[in-house]
């Protein structure tokens, strides 16, 4: 029994063109880089499909059954069709264009936009812009918030690439206004007996809210923040100490580094982006010039 047109292989209408313009299943074949059984096979079950003859065998090779004639220009704008689609296709996946999201922290943001490196990037791809998502919370990459993330810290989001820039070092800071009002704290033991600086609850998860409950257990913050940028503003005015990234604490004249970089602190700076979106042409633009160009980045972020 024959099945309903609807079921058929469309990439069986090639075949049928190719017999069409010439004349022959052989030749067809040829001109599709397939053997000559192949050809024949492929337009039988197209036949057995539609429950009709497309074209019938001659002395002279095949021609086509007026059902076959009737269905000709049809497969034509389908191939046309065909070829337009694969053309799109092909230039859009060529095309490096669009934006790029990168989340990160503030402060990151504005070290990258002071450097010339966005400027050297827009230089080797002038049709995509990096567009900057500003946060200190992870931003969630799976749900579509972002392309690309240079992120430090545990990330238990084991479906994500990346590359590996640099290590996040940490140290406690305070300003020269508060070592002159209140002394310097004399190592990580004494900042038990200092005003500590810290996260608020929003931030609890963060390694540095832990570290300072147990380091300091007993320690009450006389300031709160949601952001690295918070804590550095509030060090500076003299509110209290705090650790900061030393790519932030070492910038700041006014600041002073009471601690060496604390190991406990310590994690890797990455540049993060799902399996998918690594493959888009936009996204692999941006990997590719930062991984030329992590030489460059790795100070910027880790100091």
């Amino acid at each position: 029994m024959a099945h309903t047109p609807q079921d058929f292989d469309w990439d069986d209408l090639k075949h049928l063109l190719a017999v069409a313009r010439h004349g022959s299943t052989l030749a067809a074949g040829r001109a599709l880089g397939l053997d000559q059984s192949t050809v024949q096979r492929r337009l039988t079950e197209l036949e057995r499909r539609f429950g009709q003859a497309l074209v019938q065998r001659q002395p002279s090779g095949y021609r086509l059954t007026e059902f076959g004639q009737a269905l000709l220009p049809h497969a034509e704008r389908i191939e046309d069709a065909v070829a337009v689609f694969k053309q799109h296709v092909a230039t859009a996946a060529a095309e490096v264009a669009g934006i790029i999201r990168v989340t990160c922290p503030e402060p990151i943001v504005y070290r990258i936009t002071q450097s010339t490196l966005l400027e050297r990037f827009r230089e080797r791809h002038p049709a995509l812009d990096v567009h900057f998502v500003m946060s200190d919370k992870y931003i969630d990459l799976s749900k579509g918030e972002a392309d690309v993330a240079l992120r430090s810290g545990d990330t238990d989001d084991g479906e994500l690439v990346g590359r590996k820039i640099g290590d996040s070092l940490w140290a406690v800071y305070a300003s020269s206004t508060y070592i002159e009002r209140h002394g310097r704290p004399q190592g990580i033991e004494d900042l038990a007996n200092h005003a500590l600086v810290g996260f608020d609850d929003t931030m609890a998860r963060h390694r540095i809210a832990a570290w300072l409950r147990k380091i300091a257990p007993e320690a009450a913050l006389v300031a709160r923040s949601n952001s690295v940028l918070g804590l550095v503003y509030s060090v500076k005015a003299g509110v209290g100490v705090a650790p900061l990234p030393i790519a932030l604490g070492d910038a700041e004249p006014d600041l002073v580094r009471v601690t060496e970089p604390v190991a406990e602190l310590t994690r890797v700076w990455r540049m993060l982006t799902t399996p998918e979106l690594r493959r888009t042409p936009r996204v692999a633009a941006f990997f590719d010039f930062i991984v030329g160009e992590i030489d460059t980045l790795r100070p910027i972020i880790t100091g």
